[in-house]
C-alpha cells in the first residue's frame, strides 16, 4: 500500500491539529510496516524549514514542493480539481488530506480527517479565512471513502451535519505523547498554580478562568500556556496571573506535573487533548461541561459550566482537595489514548475500503 499523507499544517508552529498530524503519522508508520508512506506538502519557505524537523526520525518519504503564496496555491489546486496528486507523487493507493486543502487525485482511496465542525456551528469563533477553507473541505469530505474524527461526539456531528454515511466515519481519538508521564521534574512558579493550556482565542474562553481566579482571591496563581491567537484577548495582566507563551512538550509536561489543577474551560472541542495529557502527567483536571469534551473527561475530570466563574472557583478548589483520588483514576483513563491505536484504526479503515 502506498499512502500519500498531507502534512501541510506542520509548516506552522504546532498546536492541536499539528500535533495530531504528527502523532497519527508516527502511529501509522508503526502500524503499517509494509506500507510506503509519502508525507507531502506544497509549502512556504517556513514549511521547508519546519516540516523536515517535525518528521525527522519517522520512516516516511518526504516530498515538499516550494510555492510562493502557498496558501493561495493550495486553495486554487483544491478548487480547480487538477492536476491530480499523482502528477507530483506518482501512483498512490490512499490519499489522506488533513486540514488546509483537498487535493485532486486520479485513483485510490480518498480519505480525510475532521477535527470538529466549529466553523459551521459558530462562525463568530473563527476567522473568515478559516471558515472559507474549512467549509470547502467539509463539502469535499462527502467524496471520501474514509472520514476520521477524534471523538464519537464529532462523528455524530459529521453524520448529522454533513450527511456522510456513518459507515465511512471512523473514530480515532488522539494519543498522549511520551513526554506526558507522572514521573519527572515539576514546574515551579513560586506557589500553587492552576494551569490552562490553549491558544488565546474566543472559543477557548479563558475569561471565565480570569474571573474565577479573582473569586479565589489569590488561593492559586493562574498560569496560561499557549500562543496568541486572534480576536479579543483575555485580560491577563492582573496580579497572580502568569503568561508562559507556547512551551515545548517537555516543558509543558513539567508544567502539568507541577500544577495543583489543570483547567480547560473551552466552549467547544473536537476532543480536548490537554485534558488527557494533564491526567497522564498525574494532575487533577476541571473541564468545561460542554458534551464535546465528555470522552476526554471520561468521568474523571470535574466539570464546570463554561459561563459560570463561581462554579469554576468551587470546582478548582474541590479538584485540588480530591487529588489523591483523582490522579490515579486520571492516569488509568489516559492509558487508553495512544498514537499506535490511531495508526491501526487508519490502516484497518483503508484496508476495508480497498
Amino acid at each position: 500500500m502506498r499512502i500519500a499523507f498531507d502534512v501541510s499544517p506542520l509548516s506552522h508552529e504546532r498546536s492541536g491539529i499539528g500535533n495530531y498530524i504528527l502523532g497519527s503519522l508516527a502511529g501509522l508508520a508503526s502500524a503499517a510496516t509494509d506500507a510506503e508512506i509519502v508525507a507531502f506538502a506544497p509549502t512556504s519557505p517556513e514549511g521547508l524549514r519546519r516540516i523536515p524537523k517535525a518528521v525527522d526520525g519517522l520512516p516516511v518519504e518526504l516530498k515538499l514542493r516550494f510555492l510562493p503564496f502557498a496558501h493561495f496555491w493550495r486553495q486554487a489546486w483544491s478548487r480547480a480539481g487538477r492536476p491530480p496528486v499523482e502528477r507530483f507523487l506518482g501512483p498512490v493507493d490512499v490519499l489522506h488530506y488533513t486540514d488546509w486543502m483537498y487535493p485532486p487525485q486520479r485513483s485510490g482511496i480518498r480519505s480525510t480527517m475532521i477535527h470538529d465542525l466549529v466553523p459551521l456551528h459558530h462562525r463568530e469563533w473563527v476567522t473568515s479565512r478559516t471558515y472559507s477553507m474549512h467549509a470547502a473541505k467539509y463539502r469535499d469530505a462527502k467524496n471520501c471513502a474514509t472520514v476520521f474524527v477524534n471523538s464519537q461526539y464529532t462523528g455524530r456531528d459529521v453524520v448529522a451535519t454533513l450527511g456522510i454515511d456513518p459507515e465511512r466515519v471512523h473514530v480515532a481519538p488522539p494519543g498522549v505523547g511520551s513526554a506526558f508521564t507522572p514521573e519527572g521534574e515539576r514546574g515551579d512558579l513560586g506557589g500553587d498554580y492552576v494551569l490552562t493550556v490553549a491558544t488565546l482565542e474566543p472559543r477557548k474562553n479563558l475569561d471565565v478562568l480570569v474571573r474565577a481566579h479573582a473569586v479565589l482571591e489569590g488561593r492559586f496563581l493562574l498560569a496560561v500556556a499557549g500562543g496568541r491567537g486572534w480576536g479579543d484577548q483575555p485580560a491577563l495582566d492582573a496580579p497572580g496571573i502568569v503568561r508562559l507563551g507556547r512551551p515545548s512538550d517537555e516543558e509543558l509536561a513539567r508544567l502539568y506535573r507541577g500544577a495543583a489543577v489543570v483547567a480547560y474551560p473551552s466552549r467547544f472541542e473536537g476532543f480536548g487533548i490537554p485534558i488527557v495529557e494533564a491526567m497522564a502527567s498525574g494532575t487533577p483536571v476541571v473541564a468545561s461541561s460542554h458534551p464535546s469534551m465528555d470522552e476526554a473527561a471520561g468521568g474523571v475530570a470535574l466539570r464546570a459550566d463554561p459561563d459560570d466563574a463561581g462554579a469554576w472557583a468551587v470546582a478548582l478548589v474541590e479538584a485540588a482537595a480530591r487529588r489523591d483520588e483523582l490522579v490515579p483514576r486520571g492516569i488509568e483513563h489516559a492509558r487508553r489514548f495512544t498514537w499506535s491505536r490511531v495508526g491501526e484504526t487508519m490502516l484497518r479503515a483503508w484496508e476495508a475500503a480497498g
